[in-house]
């Protein structure tokens, strides 16, 4: 088999695999050494979420991958009551320690869980998702695809699933170790699956409305996907 189909097995192979799976106590000790690894302050995405989140009233939030909680700080600090889940405990525990000392501990629920089982949610139980580069983790296609689709099931009618990801302009694209798909283990051991516009179009499906912006990020700079779309 060739190209993607080749890509897809090499991914799902158990080596691959393996690799992948050691992403999560490489994060654990990225966390360890630093609280605030990507700063204190909000990011773009999570400032211009709230913005819509306040226009169309949405307030209970599933927050994914919230890392060390830079935007979650921001969500809760706005009024939103949020839900945040990471699959870190060291991030889990710097986000609380944060919340806490904002005096919000209210207006939060943590929970340690890996995206790609079955969100422990029932069905239409939030008004919108947000995840800040969740979806360009170590997570392979079909994994998107159920994570995707679990998130549709959560979102209450016409509840938003906002995500960023880094997309196949990013000057990293391509470079690095790769690990089957569009994932590249770039600088510092991070897994890192670009995405193309085409791929973005692909998890929308079910969805409606898609909206689709591009911004950049960071020193490098980073250079990312806004997606909105909506149940």
């Amino acid at each position: 088999m060739k190209g993607g189909d080749r890509d897809i097995i090499e991914t799902e192979s158990g080596v691959e695999k393996n690799i992948i799976n050691k992403q999560q106590p490489h994060w654990e000790k990225v966390f360890e050494s630093t609280c605030s690894r990507f700063g204190d302050e909000p990011s773009y995405p999570a400032r211009k979420s709230a913005a819509i989140f306040e226009k169309e009233g949405k307030n209970k939030i599933l927050e994914l991958g919230c890392g060390q909680g830079r935007d979650t700080c921001f969500f809760v600090s706005k009024g939103f009551h949020i839900y945040s889940l990471d699959y870190t405990e060291g991030g889990l525990k710097t986000v609380e320690e944060k919340v806490r000392n904002m005096g919000l501990s209210d207006s939060i629920v943590t929970l340690k869980h890996d995206v790609r089982n079955p969100l422990p949610f029932e069905n239409e139980t939030f008004d919108a998702c947000y995840s800040h580069m969740l979806y360009c983790m170590a997570l392979t296609t079909s994994e998107l695809e159920f994570l995707t689709s679990e998130i549709k099931r959560v979102l209450k009618p016409g509840g938003l699933n906002i995500y960023t990801a880094r997309h196949t302009g990013d000057a990293q694209y391509k470079t690095g170790i790769h690990r089957g798909e569009d994932l590249y283990e770039i600088a510092g051991g991070f897994i890192v699956h670009f995405f193309s516009r085409e791929k973005v179009e692909h998890l929308a499906k079910g969805y409606k409305g898609l909206e689709v912006e591009e911004f950049e990020e960071g020193e490098l700079p980073r250079k990312l996907y806004l997606v909105m779309m909506q149940k």
